[in-house]
């Protein structure tokens, strides 16, 4: 089945919540849409998947902190990012609003 969207459409969405749109899942892969709208890792909390993780800001910016590193990363359009799995990491700041396209993969079920 042919899917067509539109990557930049931000209709409809809740300006208070992040959104994750599942643009692709199939057993070790994931390719998700995340649009933020200056939304951050809550303080004191570290992501960590199981799964490797390839990130691209395509539209807006962020800052993204690794575990063990004393400054954040800052992401605009057009930056992209390979998080290891078990690599903690959180984002501590985003514009309004910021689209990421998120391709997750490896062994574990989408």
């Amino acid at each position: 089945m042919e899917v067509l969207g539109n990557l930049f459409g931000l209709q409809g969405l809740d300006r208070e919540a992040e959104t994750f749109d599942a643009l692709v899942a199939t057993q070790g892969l994931r390719v998700e849409r995340i649009v933020s709208f200056g939304q951050a890792t809550p303080e004191g909390e570290w992501l960590e998947q199981a799964r490797a993780e390839w990130v691209a800001v395509l539209q807006g910016a962020a800052l993204l902190r690794f575990a063990g590193e004393e400054a954040p990363r800052r992401m605009e359009a057009g930056d992209h990012v390979l998080i290891a799995p078990a690599r903690r990491h959180r984002v501590e700041w985003t514009a309004t609003p910021t689209v990421w396209l998120a391709v997750h993969f490896g062994a574990s079920a989408p």
